[in-house]
């Protein structure tokens, strides 16, 4: 063991989300978890320990993110989805260089270690720049680089180029590598609307053969994809049809599904990111989580891209999922405190296919964070269920202190422990002066 963790309050977010009080983390040489549990029934241990003040609990897991996006944050806002995409946001993207998108993911990393989000599922371009800026703040990703076939993103290759790029990179180095397995590696076929059917069936072969993870958007809004519903029924039904539901397959934002979409995606055990905020910025629409939930549908959160989303904030994301949850479906119990804080940990890794990551128990991997409970949010903090709820509803991101990656502190005391936060801000501003119009 390399170190023991102490604190009043524990929460593994196991399958009951317990509440642990006085409890220990044990964390071995390899930045797996040793031991967890009541301090009382600990191992004898001469490993050195640190004391923490408030609660401990595991690392967020954002299952739909394009990080980068820090550089574009707040262009064409008020805009829905693809006059926002194709004639705001593209085109600065066609300006975009390595150095930039290594900046605005240095940044970004950043943000979401501070909200205590330690792995984000992530689809971008410019995949070397991407990794160098992950391993330099020491977060974790799962990396999906983006392939793509529409106007003007021929200039980074053909789609085919494109997935052959990332099959050839998880060959050479494997799924998973870096220090603690900090990068996964996986495809992101845009959308059914920017890539042929006969595309998307190629690119979820190469990744059923390699065992990874396909994400992809689908159903985002009403309008984007009438030609493939058109021709197909449904987006759920053309993935199905050309096999790629077969696989590991995440589809971002799901909002325009039907029940034939959700019973498909429950049968051939789809999993979906949910992102209240983009979705409901863009003028989206409101995904069916309840039906989603109930017919098993494994269900993640994600912030989406901050260009859309505006931040990096899982807790906000949590919240407004509940909220917008209890609206459409008049129950004011809809998804407890308890079930969001599971959604934005626990679910999210099991929506990715991660059974090391979003709990604290023997084996996984101690991506942590510490929570200050002396913040006036918590009004009764020795009651478990007002803990919870003071957590979720009224605390969130604003009382994460410590957080670590694999064993690794990564933030202190709210401040970044790798790289300089005030350096990095001021290379994201540099690049972004250079983007914006």
């Amino acid at each position: 063991m390399t170190f023991r963790l102490t604190a009043p309050v524990v929460l593994p977010c196991d399958a009951e989300c317990s509440v642990l009080r006085d409890a220990v983390v044990d964390v071995a040489a390899d930045g797996r978890i040793a031991w967890m549990g009541p301090r009382a029934e600990a191992p004898v241990s001469d490993a050195p320990v640190h004391a923490l003040s408030g609660a401990l609990l595991p690392g967020l897991v954002n299952t739909h993110a394009h990080t980068p996006m820090t550089l574009l944050r707040g262009m064409g806002g008020d805009l829905p989805l693809m006059p926002w995409l194709q004639d705001v946001i593209w085109p600065a993207e066609g300006r975009l260089r390595a150095a930039d998108v290594h900046a605005g993911m240095t940044s970004g990393c950043i943000e979401l270690l501070r909200t205590g989000c330690t792995t984000s599922v992530e689809m971008y371009f410019f995949t070397d720049a991407l990794i160098d800026a992950v391993s330099a703040v020491g977060s974790r990703v799962v990396l999906t680089p983006g392939i793509i076939a529409a106007p003007g993103w021929d200039r980074i290759g053909t789609w085919e180029q494109m997935r052959d790029a990332v099959s050839a990179r998880i060959d050479a180095v494997g799924l998973r590598s870096g220090p603690g397995d900090r990068i996964e590696l996986g495809y992101g076929p845009h959308a059914a609307y920017t890539l042929e059917p006969h595309a998307l069936a190629s690119i979820g072969e190469h990744a059923r053969e390699r065992g990874a993870l396909l994400h992809i958007h689908v159903a985002e809004a009403a309008e984007e994809d009438a030609v493939q519903r058109a021709s197909h029924g449904s987006v759920p039904a053309l993935l199905d049809e050309v096999g790629v539901l077969d696989g590991r397959m995440l589809a971002a934002h799901g909002v325009h599904l039907s029940d034939a979409d959700i019973t498909l995606f429950a049968a051939r055990d789809t999993a979906v990111a949910h992102c209240p905020g983009s979705n409901a910025k863009l003028a989206a629409g409101i995904a069916r989580t309840a039906a989603l939930r109930r017919a098993g549908v494994r269900l993640g959160l994600g912030t989406d891209g901050p260009a859309s989303g505006d931040d990096l904030d899982l807790w906000a994301e949590a919240r407004l999922a509940g909220l917008l949850a209890r609206v459409t479906s008049g129950d004011a119990a809809e998804l407890t405190a308890a079930e969001l804080l599971l959604m934005a940990t626990r679910d999210g890794a099991a929506a990715i296919g991660r059974d090391d990551l979003g709990v604290l128990e023997p084996g996984r991997w101690a991506d942590l964070v510490h929570v200050d409970l002396d913040d006036p949010a918590f009004v009764a903090p020795e009651d478990d269920a007002q803990l919870l709820s003071n957590l979720v509803w009224a605390a969130g991101s604003r009382v994460v202190r410590d957080v670590w990656v694999a064993g690794d502190q990564v933030l202190a005391d709210r401040e970044p422990t790798r790289v300089d936060r005030a350096d990095a801000t001021k290379a994201l501003r540099a690049a972004a002066a250079r983007l914006h119009p």
